[in-house]
């Protein structure tokens, strides 16, 4: 398998995120998105752990920040469409 991809608006929900937390507390914004790499990754090596959410839709969670991500197991990649806040 390739990768994980990241939808353009996943990758904006993602960055507008770590603003957020950068603005909260100075290295947050940076921390919240090496949580997130390491959610990737973690998906890339055992993609079929995510709960189905809804047909082919899988979510993993975010360590440290409630966020996960979602994303569905393609033929030659894992594509990220979205990250939501988890309440």
């Amino acid at each position: 398998m390739a990768g994980v991809t990241f939808h353009c608006l996943a990758e904006r929900e993602l960055h507008d995120a770590a603003e957020y937390y950068e603005l909260e507390s100075a290295g947050l914004g940076a921390a919240f998105l090496a949580a997130v790499e390491q959610c990737a990754r973690a998906i890339l090596q055992h993609p079929e752990a995510g709960v189905v959410v809804r047909g082919s839709v899988r979510r993993r969670l975010v360590r440290r920040f409630p966020y996960a991500i979602l994303y569905s197991i393609k033929p030659r990649e894992i594509r990220v469409f979205g990250a939501c806040q988890r309440l």
